[in-house]
């Protein structure tokens, strides 16, 4: 399996990808799933791909030719031409489609699930920032600033860390450090996601990155994060009072009235027969 997170920020954009691909639990394999498309000074974009891998494989070769049909007498639509995110989003969505096209029937013989899905975003010069969420059938939604993020993947186990700290606002390197703490969570609960993990931040503008790392177990920063996060959840869980049934002088009681009813309970007798 694998876990991507995209971050749509007011500075910038940050992706996180893990490298695991399991056909089974003696069958674990490592494939980058970031692909970063840029041109100098004129566009910049990230792909990040989850699911069947020779589907996604597929979906990032065809990307980087893949011509759509305006209907105009214009050039046909490419990735590298597109004015827009949106153009450019579109593009990936006729890709997914094409591989639909070629592999799905042979699929669903095998009986397997066409399954992909993708976070693509980045900037194109005149425009500004933009994410956004491409599914199996290609077609996609946008992040706004009420959802500023976007999961694939075992999504469930980081997700709480992204909607308790993630706002447009936050700095780069807070949610780059969230994304790393997301991303441990998930390490910790789901064996089908491993090291090496991908992490790149974009700053708004620069059509170029210097911040794109390859993390594996030996590297210090997210050694630290591994540890410290679960020694602080642990303090904070001490810290949190053991709950109290008596109520009493308790300044946060657990028994209080409430307008629900209790769940049923049967009471019998010492020495009363149940037929």
């Amino acid at each position: 399996m694998t876990y991507c997170v995209g971050i749509r920020l007011d500075a910038g954009l940050v992706f996180m990808s893990d490298s695991r691909t399991n056909a089974g639990l003696d069958q674990i394999s490592t494939y980058r799933k970031m692909i970063i498309y840029e041109r100098p000074d004129d566009r910049f974009m990230v792909m990040l791909s989850a699911g069947n891998l020779s589907v996604s494989q597929s979906v990032r070769e065809i990307l980087q030719v893949e011509k759509l049909d305006r209907g105009t007498d214009e050039e046909p639509l490419t990735i590298w031409n597109a004015r827009s995110m949106f153009d450019a989003t579109r593009v990936l969505g006729a890709a997914v489609r094409r591989v639909y096209d070629q592999d799905g029937p042979s699929l669903k013989a095998a009986g397997i699930d066409f399954n992909a899905s993708m976070i693509f975003g980045g900037q194109i010069k005149g425009e500004a920032m933009r994410l956004f969420m491409v599914y199996s059938a290609g077609n996609f939604i946008e992040a706004t600033r009420e959802t500023c993020f976007y999961q694939v993947g075992e999504s469930k186990y980081g997700k709480p860390i992204l909607d308790r700290v993630l706002t447009p606002s936050t700095p780069l390197d807070e949610a780059a450090k969230c994304a790393l703490v997301s991303m441990d969570s998930t390490l910790k609960s789901n064996l089908s996601v491993g090291l090496p993990l991908d992490l790149l931040v974009y700053r708004e503008g620069e059509f170029r990155s210097d911040h794109v790392v390859c993390i594996d177990d030996n590297n210090p920063y997210f050694r630290m994060i591994r540890s410290t996060w679960g020694q602080r959840l642990h303090e904070v869980f001490e810290g949190i009072d053991d709950p109290r049934w008596d109520g009493g002088d308790a300044a946060h009681p657990l028994m209080v009235k409430s307008e629900r009813f209790e769940p049923m309970r049967k009471i019998t007798q010492p020495g009363e027969r149940i037929v």
